[in-house]
């Protein structure tokens, strides 16, 4: 058998020994660097495999946690959804506990009846506030189709789609039409 030859950057190496060639420029890395020798095709096989396996791994573990996060997210949607009247409702209690009460008084008199009831709208209105829903009212204003529903026309001295009578009032729920207000509007007059 014949030995093995030195490589040509062996033989070029620095006699420093910092791995650079005689003129000065770095030697080339070794891509298997500590391997003694190089693999057979069934080993390069087996560790193909093996990063393939560990790969698959990882990727079943992440789409693993991607299932999870989505099943959380829905949950928590769906508790949002259960859940969102939550508050609105508790602020409504003491309006319920309020009419409740005027209705079990035997002996109560039409003026107290009535400030009873005017204490308790308050308490409504307190609760609407807090959530922000703000009544339409909108006599003489400009008919808008967007926040009103007219129900009638009439003549009127008014310009022409002038709300002139309101006969419910609407809501708006965050500057969202929760309830239109049902509105008689102003048409020309045929003169």
């Amino acid at each position: 058998m014949h030995e093995q030859e030195p490589s040509l950057a062996a033989s070029q190496a620095s006699p420093a020994g910092d791995g650079r060639v005689e003129d000065g420029r770095p030697a080339a890395a070794d891509p298997d660097a500590g391997d003694e020798k190089e693999l057979s095709l069934p080993e390069m096989l087996e560790r193909a495999e093996r990063q393939a396996q560990e790969l698959r791994d990882a990727w079943l573990r992440a789409k693993a946690e991607c299932d999870n996060v989505r099943k959380r997210a829905q949950a928590d949607i769906a508790n949002a959804h259960k859940y969102a009247l939550e508050s609105f409702a508790a602020e409504l209690l003491p309006v319920r506990d309020s009419l409740e009460a005027a209705l079990t008084a035997d002996t109560a008199t039409a003026s107290a009846l009535r400030q009873g009831v005017e204490l308790t709208l308050k308490q409504l209105d307190s609760a609407f506030d807090k959530f922000g829903i703000k009544e339409v009212n909108p006599v003489g204003e400009r008919f808008d189709p967007h926040k009103h529903q007219a129900m009638t026309t009439v003549e009127s001295d008014k310009p022409p789609n002038s709300v002139v009578h309101v006969l419910q009032k609407g809501y708006l729920l965050n500057d969202r039409v929760l309830r239109p207000a049902l509105v008689t509007v102003s048409k020309a007059t045929g003169k």
